[in-house]
């Protein structure tokens, strides 16, 4: 089974993930933040991967500390639980519509950091939810689970709406990057030898 568990802790934040990558969608989440709940949970149910998050952070101040380290955790259980990457497909999209909303989500298990975020949300806020930090959860998780994510919402008018779109195929595009690839027979997919 491809797991891991890892555990972030700061004065900011304590944070603990535990992701099955072959997994049947089930979310166990607790982040304090409830739009980010919603969120995760898309990407646990379109992704096929078992995910826990707990999380305790000073949302006295905002959520922005809370929701980075949540993706910065992520990151690093993706990391950990893939492992040598041997025989993984290591690229993956998706396409993904609600209503009038559409985005497209890139990845590449690469081994390199890299975000590429192209979002215009039609508004600021999503209830109480800051749409600035979708771009900091985002950050975090690339930069720590080394990969290349690339992050466009084609069109929508409804930020719920866009939100909901990018992660629901940021979901999609993990599973089919950390898919068992049958015809790699268990080889690195890289000419580089390492990723």
């Amino acid at each position: 089974m491809r797991e891991a568990k890892v555990s972030r802790d700061t004065l900011e934040t304590r944070i603990s993930v535990k992701l099955n990558l072959d997994g049947a969608g089930n979310a166990k989440l607790a982040t304090g933040v409830p739009f980010l709940d919603h969120m995760l949970d898309q990407v646990a149910r379109h992704g096929l991967l078992d995910l826990e998050v707990s999380a305790k952070g000073d949302l006295h101040i905002d959520a922005h500390h809370t929701v980075e380290d949540v993706g910065i955790a992520l990151g690093q259980a993706l990391a950990k639980a893939l492992g040598d990457k041997k025989g993984v497909r290591r690229y993956g999209h998706a396409y993904v519509p609600l209503d009038e909303a559409l985005s497209r989500v890139v990845v590449d298990l690469s081994g390199r950091p890299g975000l590429e975020y192209n979002v215009k949300y039609s508004r600021a806020r999503i209830g109480e939810f800051d749409v600035d930090l979708i771009h900091e959860f985002f950050q975090g998780f690339a930069n720590h689970a080394l990969v290349t994510l690339h992050v466009d919402n084609l069109r929508g008018d409804n930020a719920h709406h866009q939100a909901e779109t990018l992660f629901k195929a940021f979901g999609r595009a993990l599973r089919m990057a950390v898919e068992p690839d049958p015809r790699a027979k268990g080889a690195l997919p890289s000419t580089k030898g390492r990723l």
